[in-house]
């Protein structure tokens, strides 16, 4: 994937081991109070380089997606996050779009997310991408539902 910007926005690129340390230092500008620390694995950015994305700007990292492509043909999320100076911009769109492609050249046909039932500004950011969501009970245990999330590639531009 080649790196893409606006005028004035961020370039995409893929991330760099670097890069998950730099996100890791900001951590609660891009994730408030909650602790997901333990979610941003280096593995991931070392494995799948191509579908783990950052939008780079001179004031250091806006955003990033690190997702992967199951064998069965998926682009998953792992984690998608705009800092906090940096959102309702179309950041996460673009985060997404750029993704989409990145996983559909690795043969993805479709993409799927999930998040915390009771995560309602996920749940609407990505209705308005144009992903279904179910809640699937027991999806991370026992008594733990999960908001799952999917829709078809390819990605397009729902809602914009």
């Amino acid at each position: 994937m080649t790196a893409t910007a606006t005028a004035n926005g961020p370039r995409i690129e893929p991330a760099r081991t670097a890069d998950v340390h730099q996100v890791l230092a900001d951590h609660p500008r891009y994730w408030g109070e909650r602790d997901l620390r333990s979610l941003h694995l280096l593995a991931l950015v070392q494995e799948f380089g191509p579908t783990c994305l950052v939008a780079r700007a001179e004031d250091g990292i806006r955003g990033y997606l690190f997702g992967f492509v199951t064998p069965t043909g998926t682009g998953y999320t792992h984690l998608v996050a705009v800092r906090d100076d940096a959102r309702g911009t179309g950041l996460g769109r673009r985060l997404y779009a750029a993704f989409a492609e990145a996983a559909r050249g690795q043969g993805a046909d479709r993409l799927k997310a999930v998040t915390s039932v009771g995560k309602t500004g996920s749940v609407a950011f990505h209705r308005r991408l144009g992903f279904a969501v179910e809640t699937v009970d027991d999806y991370n245990g026992p008594g733990q539902p999960m908001a799952v999330f999917h829709r078809d590639l390819p990605f397009g531009d729902p809602g914009a």
